[in-house]
């Protein structure tokens, strides 16, 4: 019988001796060191340490006493024998045998250092399991200096076995609850208490995105993200390239750090709220060690990270598998039918709609009084409101970030979340009825029980098709959540999305002001963001197309935008490149492309001219395209929309990569129409129309070159589908909420072309 194992004796065959989370950093302590992750030391009780415990204190009838007749959908029933249990453990003591052994291990991993302190981290045999996280079911305490405060911490955390929401989680999970025991890890604190710490996961939390490591920080301990205190710094790093492709820094105000025992809330300096709590360099380092730990345990997993302020060196100081989306076979679609009173809005949590009626809890004294099927609000939760977030239509907080405890735990539920939904105790009643919808990039919650639609379909199902089904995608916040579409690549990537989001300036006015930096930066990241969700299938990215009276509405706009009477016909795409006025601004485009290409590494991004008039205009973008050194690594397409550009394809041909049909301006500028005209009839299937397309397409196939369609008319006309393929078009671009029934539709032409 061992009783104490030090972290270099234990690997992951020891779940049943040591518990998941121990037994994970045995194993990493033992094999990723080698690789250059680095573990803080420490050793593990067992689960025979458990066994004597809980023998020699006579506790087992005791226990299985209190827990007859258990009923854990019975709040109050939980709770009162919950108490019970923990109160009896509480008295007990540690064995002496077990006092000796855990002393002496813990006096070899001191040595003579001063200013010593362990983390004491209580580990459940049957944690961590695949399909079980039973993350933060058990306590975990922090700061522990002295033997005597480590022995009593060893009490509580047996204890922590039998806490209300370990119990009622172990039912649910069908766990026997004597069947899993308790070990306690002891493991040498990282001193991030004068530095920062935090959680990543080695693919997007939120929607199971497998090609990135998402990366969260805070000042102080980590405990803060997870208990939504505090809303962290953000990363996204793109895994194949290894580089920081997105970056989100928030307003930091206070930080949990080291007390005279234990721990204590401190407030963040002033000039350190706003600023990140990591470089990217670090954030880069960070997810090569969590991707060293994917490919070890060949899954995803959830891993907390410490940055020491001493020696300014990043830790590894836990990591349990990810058990939401690795389970995920299917894809699911959650549309809104209809809109209504928007009530508030927060951070989207998982894709999912909701429907119920308010229960506003403050605290947890109070999760007595939720009934099945309500929405929760509060401000925050913890683990031990697991009893009642497991039985909520819906869960909203006013804190906490994607990576708090109420956003891991609803995705592991499958409860539609939204968190940091700021106010949201005050702008909601008790009783009242509303939707929460955290389908687009920022999560609402609407007043009434709105109508929706659910579309499933297993990933497997998903046709091949000889004719690409692409993509035509401007929002970065949803890319990552149509990864799992499998898209051949976008065919048209907006800019126009995402400078009016989330630069919402005037590039030329960003020139003036000195915030060009900033205006390609975030441009870039959001390029990046939809190049990576279809990596390394290609995207097209097309430079922006506002009109004037667009431009005009950005900040600073009016000051650089002339009034135009028809500006859909007016100065907008080439013509404004070309224009000494307007150059300045679309080189801060062509420097977003080049920081995506060369710095952040995705070489699958293309680019396409819009509304190219003439052969002249043609030729001069693409000589500031060289200018600025693009040319020649990538491909350069430009759209069809003007009969100018079929009647000369072949000349055009000659100058461009391919080219990309815009059958709205195209059927707009044939028939004379005003696209935006309710008056006047509009039909990309007119015969000029299709006539005009045919003809490129046979001139393209002449020149070798490439055509695709993104304009809405497959999307609108599933005949139109059939008579773009019959005439050889290259690849069909659509909106995501066509995409699956585009695709299911070219694959059944395609079927009946070949039996033809």
């Amino acid at each position: 019988m061992r009783l104490v194992m030090p972290f270099s004796e234990i690997s992951n065959k020891d779940v049943p001796i040591v518990g998941g989370k121990n037994a994970s950093l045995g194993e990493m302590y033992n094999k990723l060191s080698k690789k250059g992750v680095r573990i803080p030391n420490g050793f593990a009780t067992t689960s025979d340490a458990y066994d004597l415990f809980i023998k020699e204190n006579n506790l087992g009838g005791v226990i299985k006493d209190i827990l007859k007749g258990l009923d854990t959908q019975n709040i109050r029933n939980l709770q009162e024998r919950g108490k019970k249990v923990r109160t009896a453990i509480l008295k007990a003591k540690i064995p002496k045998a077990l006092e000796e052994e855990t002393l002496k291990a813990y006096r070899k991993l001191k040595g003579s250092q001063k200013n010593f302190s362990v983390a004491v981290r209580s580990s459940a045999t049957a944690e961590d399991l695949p399909d079980a996280s039973f993350a933060g079911q058990q306590e975990t305490f922090l700061n522990v200096t002295t033997e005597k405060e480590l022995l009593a911490c060893m009490v509580k955390g047996y204890a922590s076995l039998f806490t209300d929401r370990a119990i009622s989680y172990r039912t649910d999970k069908g766990f026997d609850q004597f069947s899993v025991k308790l070990s306690l890890g002891v493991q040498k604190m990282v001193r991030s208490d004068l530095a920062s710490s935090g959680v990543m996961f080695t693919i997007d939390p939120n929607t199971g995105f497998e090609n990135v490591v998402s990366v969260d920080g805070v000042w102080g301990l980590g405990e803060y993200i997870v208990q939504g205190t505090v809303k962290p710094d953000s990363f996204f790093v793109f895994k194949p390239t290894g580089k920081v492709i997105s970056k989100t820094v928030s307003k930091k105000e206070v930080k949990l750090v080291y007390g005279k025992e234990g721990t204590t809330e401190a407030p963040v300096k002033k000039a350190d709220q706003e600023k990140v709590v990591i470089s990217d360099k670090e954030a880069e380092e960070l997810a090569d060690y969590a991707m060293k730990i994917e490919a070890h345990y060949k899954r995803p997993m959830d891993i907390e990270w410490a940055k020491d302020g001493v020696d300014g060196k990043l830790y590894i100081v836990q990591a349990r598998p990810e058990t939401v989306h690795s389970r995920s076979k299917e894809i699911e679609e959650y549309t809104l039918k209809e809109t209504g009173k928007k009530l508030v809005e927060g951070i989207s949590v998982g894709k999912k709609i909701g429907t119920g009626k308010v229960n506003i809890i403050k605290d947890a004294g109070e999760i007595a009084k939720f009934k099945a099927g309500e929405i929760l609000v509060t401000t925050v939760t913890n683990p031990d409101w697991e009893p009642i977030m497991k039985i909520a239509a819906g869960i909203i907080t006013e804190k906490g970030g994607s990576t708090s405890h109420a956003a891991i735990v609803s995705r592991e539920l499958g409860v539609p979340c939204i968190v940091g939904a700021e106010g949201a105790m005050k702008a909601l009643k008790k009783g009242q009825q509303v939707t929460i919808d955290p389908t687009s990039s920022k999560g609402i919650v609407w007043e009434g029980a709105l109508k929706y639609d659910v579309k499933r379909i297993a990933l497997d199902k998903i046709p091949k098709t000889k004719t690409k089904v692409m993509f035509i995608l401007a929002t970065p916040d949803q890319a990552f959540s149509l990864a799992s579409f499998q898209p051949d690549g976008v065919g048209l990537a907006r800019e126009e999305v995402i400078i009016a989001s989330a630069i919402r300036m005037h590039p030329l006015y960003a020139i003036k002001t000195g915030r060009s930096q900033e205006y390609i930066d975030k441009l870039a990241e959001g390029i990046a963001k939809l190049a990576a969700s279809v990596y390394p299938n290609q995207i097209i990215v097309r430079f922006s197309d506002f009109k004037t009276n667009e431009y005009r509405n950005l900040l600073g706009g009016k000051e650089f935008e002339p009034e135009e009477e028809n500006p859909m016909i007016g100065w907008r795409g080439a013509s404004r490149y070309i224009d000494p006025k307007f150059k300045p601004a679309f080189m801060l485009e062509l420097e977003a492309i080049k920081k995506v290409r060369r710095q952040m590494g995705l070489k699958n991004v293309d680019i396409m001219i819009p509304f190219c008039r003439s052969l002249d205009e043609g030729k001069s973008v693409l000589k500031i395209i060289s200018e600025a050194g693009l040319r020649k690594e990538l491909k350069v397409y430009v759209m069809a929309e003007i009969p100018a550009n079929i009647i000369l394809a072949e000349e055009f041909a000659k100058l461009f990569d391919g080219f990309s049909i815009g059958s709205n301006d195209l059927t707009q500028l044939t028939l004379g129409v005003d696209r935006d005209s309710g008056m006047l009839k509009f039909d990309e299937r007119d015969d000029a129309v299709r006539s005009l397309i045919v003809q490129l397409l046979k001139t393209a196939k002449k020149m070798k070159r490439p055509v695709g369609i993104c304009g809405q008319a497959p999307s609108k006309y599933p005949e139109y589908v059939d008579f773009l393929i019959k005439n050889g078009i290259s690849s069909i671009s659509v909106n995501p909420d066509v995409f699956l029934e585009t695709k299911i539709n070219v694959a059944k032409i395609e079927a009946k072309g070949r039996r033809k």
